[in-house]
């Protein structure tokens, strides 16, 4: 159990960065669903750069960085242009992907053996360590206190992101534009610029779902197509997670169970084919989303302005 735990944990670090991510985006007022394209974006941008430098800290930055010029692309076309959002968020993840496969071609081309590889002080540093005294504790020391740091990272990340909504004075800007750009605007608040803030952020934060992906889940090998749709089930994870990045953590650990399930389960007990196992987090994806239309509440509900293109004109 501790092990399925364990990993679990691991499979859920994309998706709670991705979740996070469009939590942010979707507070703000606008309805992102390029959320598979800016992880990969991430994900190419975050294994090119640790290819070439060895660097952690720079492919992670480079991760964020290029999701959120993809993000940049979508901001544009929805706030500036005031295009339609689903068709806008839909065209960024046939982009995204489009463009992480062609250069990723591009690099399997280029190595000697047709294999792109990270190099091995990289993998050393994004190895799974026991943090000291910690990792040491019976049980719990395996289950929280011995992963890599990117899926500290993940946790942090929500966790700031949890305080930046509910306790700062941003947050409240952010949220007050989600809620009803109109009047924010009529409180001076500049509706563009917060939106094009937010809109970033969130996009840099699924690069670094998608960086997790290419970094730790390939194995240091890069693979076209590495994503797989979890960009997907991070934006029905927003609903399982009433938009708080907080319940984010939860949702993600859920999700990360059902996505390792297939490892775990006693199949000497239940022969069940493995194409159930793999489908099992598309179908509870699919779950979350009708009992989310029956049961709705004022609280758990997405921002009344979202999805909705702000007409200064109309105010």
């Amino acid at each position: 159990m501790i092990n399925f735990l364990f990993a679990a944990i691991k499979a859920g670090t994309p998706l709670l960065f991705g979740t996070t991510g469009e939590i942010i985006t979707e507070k703000t007022g606008n309805l992102n669903l390029g959320v598979e394209g800016m992880m990969f974006l991430g994900a190419f941008a975050g294994f090119f750069i640790g290819h070439h430098t060895g660097s952690v800290v720079l492919a992670l930055l480079a991760s964020f960085i290029l999701g959120a010029l993809g993000a940049l692309i979508y901001a544009f076309l929805t706030v500036t242009l005031k295009a339609n959002q689903t068709v806008s968020g839909l065209a960024l993840t046939i982009f995204g992907a489009g463009f992480a496969n062609f250069f990723g071609q591009i690099m399997i081309a280029a190595a000697e053996d047709g294999v792109p590889k990270l190099p091995e002080t990289f993998m050393n540093r994004l190895a799974e360590k026991p943090i000291p005294v910690l990792g040491s504790i019976p049980y719990i020391g395996k289950l929280f206190f011995s992963h890599n740091i990117l899926v500290y990272v993940g946790i942090i990340v929500a966790l700031i992101c949890w305080f930046y909504m509910k306790k700062t004075r941003a947050g409240l800007t952010m949220r007050s534009v989600g809620e009803n750009p109109g009047a924010a605007d009529a409180a001076g608040i500049n509706v563009t610029l917060v939106k094009y803030m937010n809109i970033l952020l969130g996009g840099g934060i699924c690069g670094m779902g998608g960086a997790y992906i290419s970094l730790v889940n390939g194995g240091g090998v890069w693979n076209n197509n590495c994503v797989n749709g979890q960009g997907w089930i991070a934006v029905a994870l927003v609903i399982f997670a009433n938009w708080s990045p907080a319940k984010a953590l939860l949702g993600s650990l859920v999700f990360g169970a059902f996505s390792v399930l297939q490892f775990y389960a006693p199949k000497d007990i239940i022969a069940i084919p493995n194409a159930f196992y793999v489908m099992l987090p598309y179908l509870i994806t699919a779950i979350v989303l009708v009992f989310s239309s029956i049961k709705k509440s004022k609280e758990h509900s997405q921002p009344a302005g979202c999805s909705i293109n702000y007409f200064r004109e109309e105010r």
